[in-house]
């Protein structure tokens, strides 16, 4: 074990330095929701995307990776994560995801808590995930807090924006911490705001005020529209709950996270202008506020022209992001599927990268191969929407990253069964 710590401590601290590098001949996915190109090039330099696609030149001195045969794409973003927050269930040392005994719930901040050095990160980067959003659990109240979007680099400098966004729980999630009911969470949720909006009209220091003057603060740039508010809410009534708000704050940039009964108020969603990160398959009502839950609810979403990303909320526990891609590809599936609505093989793939980058308005920089954007790259042995392929290659910022984590270092050493002079932990 101690070993396995040095050498992953070893693997964080090795310096690691951005080049200009072509990847040719792969089948490369831009990521924008475009159809794959055969047979294209992708060169990055300086840690960004200079070109994506076919006929573009390899300049002089550019490292080159052959990639025929393979799928070349950006990485994928996970749209809602805890990477970085949580190493695993039952170990409250490791959990900085809520804060249900601190005064302070808007006001905090996660990306102060990353952790970089988690092996739950290296998993997922060898999977092909190359950034995420991080957001925080209600505590105190349905507010959670300030979610971060980092990357996953072998680095110990893994935050890309700090406070990238307002995260709040409403519908069944958010009653219990704002009192109890749904009237209950959207009083709590007008006064928070109404504070932001005019702090010289709250009295902070009742011992009776429903929010600390350091949460207001948290909450102004969100009333101004500077800071996404993404709201955790499923059943189509609550959906419209949260869309009225653009009538009292109309700068509001709302976000929709888990919305998945959104695909009964679609027209509204797409009317008001505000995107969507679902559930990405659900289809069954495991709670009441989700009866009408669909697998063709981001199908129906997108033909409505709501702009909908997918990510792990109300599916899995825990942050197996390597999952978004089979979801995305059974979106796929769905369109063979009489009377189901999914999506094609661009779309689909556009739901794990450029799609959850522009819901929260970073898509100029995340998400895709578009020239400019920062080079977060991944090359496959086969169509990255299969179960059976896996990164041969991934870059971060143009940066080359291990392919190797913690579990296929574990599963590297006890293939070998032959027995030695030491037990198999004291190996390298």
């Amino acid at each position: 074990m101690k070993r396995l710590l040095l050498a992953a401590t070893a693997l964080i601290a090795a310096p690691l330095s951005a080049e200009t590098v072509a990847i040719t001949g792969g089948t490369v996915a831009i990521g924008d929701g475009s159809q794959p190109i055969k047979g294209g090039t992708v060169v990055i330099a300086n840690g960004r995307v200079v070109a994506a696609g076919a006929g573009v030149a390899v300049p002089a001195g550019a490292r080159v990776v052959d990639a025929t045969g393979k799928w070349v794409s950006p990485g994928i973003v996970a749209g809602v994560s805890t990477l970085g927050l949580m190493e695993g269930y039952g170990m409250s040392e490791t959990n900085d995801l809520s804060a249900d005994k601190s005064p302070f719930s808007a006001a905090l901040d996660m990306s102060t808590a990353i952790n970089p050095t988690g092996q739950r990160i290296g998993v997922e980067r060898a999977a092909g995930i190359t950034r995420a959003f991080v957001i925080p659990s209600a505590g105190n109240t349905m507010f959670g807090g300030q979610g971060a979007v980092i990357d996953l680099g072998a680095d110990m400098d893994p935050v890309t924006r700090p406070r990238a966004f307002q995260y709040v729980e409403l519908g069944e999630d958010g009653m219990g911490p704002a009192g109890g009911s749904r009237p209950a969470a959207y009083a709590l949720l007008k006064v928070a705001l109404g504070a932001a909006a005019n702090p010289a009209s709250a009295d902070f220091a009742s011992k009776d005020a429903l929010i600390t003057r350091q949460d207001a603060e948290a909450l102004a740039p969100v009333v101004r529209g500077t800071q996404p508010l993404l709201v955790h809410v499923e059943r189509a009534a609550d959906i419209r709950s949260v869309l009225a708000l653009k009538k009292q704050y109309p700068a509001i940039k709302l976000v929709l996270v888990g919305a998945t009964e959104g695909w009964m108020v679609a027209g509204e969603i797409a009317a008001a202008g505000v995107p969507v990160i679902a559930a990405a398959l659900l289809d069954l009502p495991e709670k009441f506020e989700s009866i009408a839950a669909t697998q063709s609810n981001v199908g129906r979403l997108a033909k409505a022209g709501v702009t909908v990303a997918i990510s792990n909320a109300d599916i899995s526990e825990g942050p197996y992001e390597s999952y978004l891609a089979q979801y995305a590809g059974n979106l796929v599936a769905l369109t063979k599927i009489p009377g189901a609505q999914g999506l094609d093989w661009g779309a689909a793939f556009a739901t794990i990268t450029s799609k959850p980058a522009a819901a929260i308005g970073m898509d100029g920089e995340i998400g895709s191969l578009r020239p400019g954007r920062r080079a977060d790259v991944v090359v496959w042995d086969g169509d990255p929407l299969e179960l059976s392929s896996a990164p041969t290659a991934i870059f971060i910022d143009g940066v080359a990253q291990p392919t190797t984590s913690r579990q296929t270092r574990l599963r590297d050493r006890y293939l070998d069964p032959v027995e030695k002079g030491l037990p198999k932990a004291y190996e390298r």
